[in-house]
């Protein structure tokens, strides 16, 4: 009975330091984008900020890092299944950032459907890591990834976002 009780004490203790994990990676990750989405607007001149292009940069530089070690501890705990998603999202993270930063050229629909598919990856993750820690209840990500991104519109020519 005791053995029964210290194990079911060793799986509430890690259940309870994946969901730290799994909750911490995903809130990063909103954060990079959030911080990517800023420096592409200004670089594309879609808005105006109080701060420039260079320091938007080394922003989200400082989100990517922290985003890339809060990976890393969800690597450390999570099983193989919520880390092949997690793999997923760090690629479609990074792909919003190559375009934020110009690395890589597109247009405003390509650069939606990076978020598109990133935002697939986390409905994803969160899915996994929900049935990794035995989340009772349904989630489906196809029914959150259908109310839409909270992107700016297509833009017309001469059209610029002042805000």
């Amino acid at each position: 009975m005791e053995r029964s009780k210290r194990k079911a004490e060793r799986r509430t203790r890690w259940d309870s330091s994946k969901l730290d994990a799994y909750a911490d990676f995903i809130g990063r990750v909103r954060a990079a984008i959030h911080g990517a989405v800023l420096l592409y607007e200004v670089r594309e001149e879609m808005r105006t900020l109080g701060r420039s292009e260079r320091e938007l940069a080394e922003d989200l530089t400082e989100l990517g890092i922290a985003q890339s070690l809060a990976f890393e501890r969800v690597m450390l705990l999570a099983d193989h299944r919520v880390i092949e998603v997690a793999h997923a999202v760090q690629e479609a993270t990074a792909a919003i950032g190559w375009q934020a930063r110009g690395v890589v050229e597109g247009t405003l629909a390509e650069w939606r459907a990076l978020h598109v598919i990133a935002f697939e990856a986390i409905n994803r993750f969160h899915e996994r890591a929900r049935q990794d820690l035995g989340v009772n209840g349904d989630f489906d990500g196809q029914e959150h990834a259908e109310r839409g991104l909270l992107l700016p519109e297509v833009r017309r020519e001469g059209e610029r976002d002042t805000t």
